[in-house]
């Protein structure tokens, strides 16, 4: 009935006290969703007449321009798109319907909306229509100056950016044995 007076109930630990961080930390906002520009869309960086920046992309889009659509179409669509696929697709639809310009402008939409550039100096679509090889000459040059080596194609960009991506090392508070 009455308690043992043997039995011993050690008492409850003292509470854990974790030591104050020897710096406040102040979280990084996260980086905007890609495409997303903080200041709304940027302009293109070279203009769309400006071909002859490169005079070798220029030269080849002129004679050949399914090789520069397939090769911004393969760094454009991340690679699910090979680039002779795309090209022989442009080649395909040039030939039989002369209407690849319908076909390249959703590109050039589709690289406007990851890059968060303007629609200049009219609409994707007017822009492909009146001047096809000035706009394939434009998303290529714009890729390249981007940093991408647009005759590797997607694999190797991918690969080349992800050896030069670092981890910051992981961040312990206080003391630790």
């Amino acid at each position: 009935m009455y308690p043992n007076p043997n039995n011993y109930y050690p008492p409850p630990p003292p509470p854990i006290m974790t030591p104050p961080p020897s710096a406040p930390f102040y979280p990084q906002p996260p980086p905007p969703p890609l495409g997303i520009h903080p200041h709304g869309p940027v302009p293109w960086s070279t203009g769309l007449c400006d071909c002859t920046d490169d005079c070798g992309n220029c030269c080849t889009t002129c004679f050949c321009p399914c090789v520069t659509y397939g090769r911004v179409a393969e760094i454009v669509d991340r690679g699910s798109i090979s680039c002779g696929a795309a090209a022989a697709l442009y080649a395909l639809l040039e030939w039989l319907t002369c209407c690849h310009c319908v076909y390249s402008c959703f590109n050039r939409k589709k690289m406007r909306a990851q890059y968060s550039l303007v629609e200049a100096p009219c609409g994707d679509f007017c822009v492909h229509c009146c001047c096809e090889p000035c706009a394939l000459c434009q998303e290529y040059r714009e890729l390249k100056n981007r940093g991408f080596d647009m005759t590797v194609g997607w694999q190797a960009n991918a690969a080349k950016q992800a050896c030069l991506t670092t981890v910051p090392p992981p961040f312990t508070g206080g003391m630790m044995r």
